[in-house]
């Protein structure tokens, strides 16, 4: 409805209609079947030669739908407007409309057969606005998608949480002696415990509860996201714990001559949390860490 001299392509993927989940309406055909032949209807009603394609992609849902012609000339934009607006409000209104959604029928018939069956009229209040809304309700997301993945969240917060956290991991585990690691004995290295999500949140503050709680995620994505210091055990990291760089291991891949000298170009760019912040320093040697001790290690 943008304008007479616009062009669409859509991959339909889940299934929706105008105003909430789809209806399957016929069971010869398989789910995904019904619904393309439900998204090709819609074109053919806003006045489109509806072409379909197969696109090559992985996955199972790869049919997809391209309307680059009209049916009708640019005169009759005003009556499919509001052919178009009559066909949402159907589709909003009526439970069961049995239209058979063939490619290839004849636009005008099957306008004039959802619109006999529906009943003709459209409510008064919404013939005046045939041609500026598409149903009453309709809210469009922003131009600007915000993002909600803790990545925009200021680096002081992020560092304060992350303290925060492995700090009660590394108290709510008995007190281990570091006095045997300069002799080589790194077994001595306080790993702390593994506390769930739930026992990590309730040891948090309210006021950063609150602003974790508008991020998708929340606490989960944000631990995630420093994955230097945190890992997740069990799925969807119902216990967290800190990290120990010791019992990575090392990729099995062999890397192409050009990726080894990109990644040791990019080697040790990070300051290490750990020779920052943990009592014990960091459990790898400086060569071995792919963090840098100390600012003169930075590249």
């Amino acid at each position: 409805r943008s304008s007479y001299s616009c062009c669409y392509f859509v991959l339909p993927c889940c299934f929706f209609d105008f105003h909430g989940k789809y209806s399957r309406r016929q069971s010869k055909k398989t789910q995904y079947r019904e619904y393309i032949d439900f998204v090709a209807q819609v074109g053919f009603v806003c006045g489109f030669h509806v072409e379909e394609d197969c696109l090559r992609i992985p996955s199972t849902k790869r049919v997809s739908l391209i309307g680059k012609n009209r049916t009708y000339p640019p005169t009759e934009s005003t009556l499919i407007d509001k052919q178009i607006t009559q066909f949402i409000n159907n589709r909003r209104t009526c439970a069961g409309i049995t239209c058979d959604g063939r490619v290839g029928f004849n636009h005008k018939d099957h306008c004039d057969g959802v619109c006999e069956e529906a009943g003709s009229e459209l409510p008064e209040d919404e013939t005046e606005t045939a041609g500026t809304t598409w149903m009453p309700g309709f809210q469009p997301r922003e131009k600007v998608e915000q993002i909600r993945n803790c990545a925009s969240l200021p680096r002081e917060f992020v560092d304060e949480v992350v303290l925060n956290v492995a700090n009660l991991l590394l108290n709510a585990a008995p007190q281990k002696s570091c006095s045997n690691m300069q002799g080589g004995n790194m077994n001595s290295w306080n790993q702390g415990e593994s506390l769930s999500l739930k026992e990590v949140a309730g040891h948090l503050n309210k006021e950063t509860l609150k602003r974790l709680k508008s991020e998708y995620g929340g606490l989960q994505t944000l631990l995630k996201n420093n994955h230097q210091v945190f890992e997740g055990k069990e799925v969807f990291w119902v216990l967290v714990h800190i990290r120990d760089w010791r019992k990575e291991k090392p990729s099995s891949k062999t890397k192409p001559e050009v990726k080894r000298r990109l990644s040791a170009e990019a080697f040790k760019t990070r300051l290490c949390w750990f020779f920052i912040h943990h009592p014990d320093g960091c459990s790898l040697p400086s060569e071995s860490c792919p963090y840098a001790h100390g600012t003169e290690e930075l590249r």
